[in-house]
């Protein structure tokens, strides 16, 4: 990359109610102001003083209404029931800040290409070159169902799709030439068409004549993010993902997934050091070590597990609602699943061979067990970051918060200062676009 090698950091958002995890809009440092643009503007301001990379919205398309065939629950219990426009309120970020990097989910399997490509690329404009579009297929019926459609696309079939969906946005993308725009006033020539194509894409899923009506953005393309953790999610993200988001609590399973995944960019004829790996990660920091555990425990407690078993239901299509907590749940029943594969693999291997109760997947699920967790004091915390970023387990993190805008007021507070004091974070930003923070390179 052509620098000393730093750990990229990430906010990790919704534009909701609550964060990744279940329970947060209970805790106390939380504010209920996420229906106003000055909530996320906030949360953007404290995380570019904090030089984070980027921060990124998480998205659903319906709200979860598997479990009891019902939204009830999900309503009571705050489980993600408010789903804000993604785009709409980065744009409200964008006008807040200069150099954070502004990423958006997007579903594959719901919107149209040329839409996706021009919202970006728009985007992309409109900040100044610190967009990035979180790639999703879509997992859930209910999501579907908002749609039009009965239920979603089975999985081969999205990422099937999805890489169609991907040639047509990029090529969109790469409609303008670099230099294209002339603004030549006095021979009334405002572009050279010569460096205007259309592109005349025709797949078994979409076609697309184009050109863009988007001018190439100072990126060239926009920063593409991944997710998936199922063989073709890793395939998927080896020909297009330039930062790869993974949720391995263990640091040996981390570590072999970080080797295979480089190989894999390695094979598709990538540099596997102009893609980021970073893990979703909790991070509980306090004064003392004491206040650390003491919070630890409270956030464990935090969640209430139907909260989790609406969200469960989400992810995996099942309706959870027939089981008492304590009751096993079949392997049968769990190998129904017909939602998120690499999600459903990590349960069986958490439960090694063991039959989960209703209460084990609960905790398994938008609680802080459902991920990598760092606890203690801003040294004990970098000591640990720093132990997975030098074993080549991960490129850096993913920070998921427990309280908005607590947890990323305390990490910018407390955590930063020690990772910049050891060289493995930077103190400002080096240059002005997203793929300037991550030492990619702008595609040709």
């Amino acid at each position: 990359m052509g620098r000393e090698r730093q750990m990229a950091l990430v906010g990790f958002m919704q534009a909701s109610n609550v964060s990744v995890y279940a329970g947060s809009w209970r805790h106390p440092d939380s504010s209920p102001d996420f229906l106003t643009a000055g909530y996320y503007q906030h949360i953007g301001q404290v995380l570019e003083r904090g030089c984070f990379d980027m921060l990124f919205f998480d998205d659903r398309l319906a709200m979860p209404g598997i479990y009891g065939n019902s939204v009830a629950e999900t309503v009571r219990s705050g489980a993600r029931c408010v789903k804000l426009d993604v785009s709409l309120t980065l744009a409200m970020i964008a006008a807040a800040t200069q150099r954070i990097g502004l990423g958006a989910t997007y579903s594959t399997t719901y919107y149209a290409p040329f839409h996706v490509a021009r919202l970006f690329a728009t985007l992309d404009h409109m900040s100044g070159g610190r967009a990035a579009w979180n790639i999703v297929t879509s997992v859930n019926d209910a999501e579907a169902q908002n749609y039009g459609f009965d239920q979603h696309l089975g999985h081969d079939e999205r990422y099937a799709q999805a890489d169609e969906f991907l040639e047509v946005v990029t090529g969109l993308w790469d409609t303008w030439e670099d230099g294209a725009i002339l603004w030549d006033q006095a021979n009334a020539r405002f572009a050279d068409p010569d460096k205007v194509h259309e592109l005349h894409y025709k797949g078994q899923w979409y076609s697309s004549r184009g050109p863009l009506t988007v001018p190439r953005g100072p990126q060239g393309r926009p920063v593409l993010v991944q997710a998936g953790s199922s063989g073709q999610g890793k395939a998927f993200a080896a020909r297009w993902a330039d930062v790869v988001f993974t949720n391995t609590p263990e640091l040996g399973q981390a570590r072999a997934n970080y080797a295979e995944q480089k190989a894999q960019f390695r094979a598709a004829g990538r540099n596997p050091d102009h893609v980021a790996i970073l893990p979703l990660t909790y991070l509980v920091v306090a004064e003392t070590e004491e206040e650390a555990t003491a919070e630890e425990q409270y956030l464990l407690d935090l969640p209430e597990p139907m909260a989790s078993l609406v969200l469960l239901s989400e992810a995996t299509n099942l309706d959870f609602s027939g089981f008492e907590l304590d009751e096993p749940v079949p392997q049968s029943f769990l190998d129904s699943a017909t939602g998120m594969h690499g999600y459903i693999e990590g349960i069986k291997q958490y439960m090694g061979g063991r039959t989960p109760t209703l209460r084990d997947l609960a905790l398994q699920r938008a609680t802080l067990r459902q991920a990598l967790r760092f606890v203690g004091t801003p040294t004990q915390v970098a000591d640990q970051m720093q132990e997975w970023f030098e074993a080549d387990a991960c490129d850096g993190f993913v920070v998921a918060a427990t309280s908005l805008p607590g947890t990323f007021e305390t990490v910018t507070e407390l955590l930063v200062p020690e990772l910049q004091r050891r060289g493995l974070f930077r103190t400002e930003y080096d240059g002005t676009t997203l793929r300037s923070h991550l030492g990619l390179p702008r595609p040709s």
